[in-house]
């Protein structure tokens, strides 16, 4: 026996939990999710850092956006999510000046060593700052949509890989775990997962591809002063930032991956920490922990947010890239407002001014030039 829903959500990262929130109270809505725990894979890998200035137009609009419903929310809570911490782009001029972009402003050598004393002159030469950004508690805005779901009336079931989705009349049934389920709407929100459940359901794959981002928590000689902003290099090959006393480090690789629960690779964050060694006086002594996550993106860079042209009430979730946090709550304010339209239910459409409606029309113009 199958239990009825409007829609159902397939994934529990911060994508699949941030839709599950805005849709709650608004229809009947599931989210099934294959591991044991919630957000177990990228969103528990997260950089925590929102950067305005990240990414292309589309993603520091979204970014934005994101940004003002987040601080919204925060003067409601007891634990605020965001906490300003500045973002500083370091390198060569040209690279500095070709990677620096939307709210990013040029500051001198002096000035950027003022706010991280610990880098050696010698290893940059410009850079630039982003005072915009912000540092994100990943744990408390996972719980803030978690609670604000369930209170709408979501039902949320872990451990319950999808086996089984086919498109049955006007909507869809799916095999999640032991249970069954029926909906209209069926959301790909899989992460690195998202081609393979749009091939078990018959739906034509993207070509969605994820990537390999390692990270570690490292003790230092040297820590960083609580207010140095999160560091990285124009060239994309490091990034640090203060974390509790310690150091968060990352060599920002790029490496092509399947879908799996991703790994350091040995040697590798051995030889990040040579690498900070030899820019910083950080004197990195020791990995208190480390891991890696999966950015799964599109062809062209943008998420992939819609319904398929070709397979009624397939929703696409997903290619949020490194992305995820810092457009998940915009993101899901769109799809919410597409999902709601596709059904019927009161929901008060975006204006041509608002941002839900421009970056609808942003997306759109690059949503399916994937498939051409």
């Amino acid at each position: 026996m199958s239990a009825h829903y409007d829609v159902v959500i397939v994934g529990g990262g911060i994508a699949g939990l941030s839709l599950a929130s805005a849709l709650a109270g608004q229809c009947s809505v599931a989210l099934v999710e294959a591991e044991q725990t919630l957000a177990y894979h990228t969103s528990a890998r997260s950089a925590r850092q929102l950067i305005p200035s990240y990414g292309p137009p589309v993603v520091q609009e979204l970014t934005v956006r994101t940004l003002d419903l987040i601080a919204a929310r925060d003067a409601e809570r007891p634990e605020p999510v965001l906490t300003p911490r500045s973002f500083m782009l370091i390198g060569d001029d040209a690279t500095v000046r070709a990677e620096a972009s939307g709210r990013m402003q040029r500051i001198t050598h002096a000035e950027a060593l003022e706010l991280c004393p610990v880098l050696l002159p010698e290893s940059f030469s410009a850079a630039g700052l982003d005072t915009g950004s912000f540092a994100c508690k990943a744990p408390v805005l996972l719980e803030d949509h978690r609670r604000r779901a369930e209170a709408g009336g979501v039902d949320i079931i872990t451990g319950a890989r999808v086996h089984s989705a086919q498109r049955l009349g006007t909507g869809w049934e799916l095999g999640a775990g032991q249970e069954g389920f029926e909906a209209a709407v069926v959301v790909n929100a899989a992460g690195a997962w998202a081609d393979e459940l749009a091939v078990l359901s018959g739906v034509e794959k993207l070509g969605l591809q994820p990537y390999r981002r390692t990270a570690a928590i490292v003790d230092v000689e040297n820590p960083l002063p609580a207010t140095c902003p999160m560091v990285a290099a124009a060239d994309d090959s490091f990034y640090f930032r203060p974390d509790d006393g310690q150091v968060l480090i990352s060599p920002a690789e790029h490496v092509p991956s399947g879908p799996e629960d991703a790994r350091p690779h040995p040697g590798d964050i051995e030889r990040l920490v040579a690498r900070i060694n030899t820019v910083t006086t950080l004197g990195i002594r020791g990995v208190s922990q480390a891991w890696t996550g999966l950015r799964t993106e599109a062809a062209d860079g943008v998420p992939v947010v819609g319904f398929d042209a070709e397979a009624t009430g397939f929703f696409w979730l997903a290619g949020q890239g490194g992305y995820g946090f810092q457009t998940s709550s915009g993101i899901a304010e769109l799809a919410a407002g597409l999902i709601l339209a596709g059904q019927g239910a009161a929901a008060t459409p975006p204006t041509e001014a608002s941002p839900a409606s421009r970056t609808a029309e942003a997306l759109a113009a690059t949503r399916w030039s994937i498939r051409r």
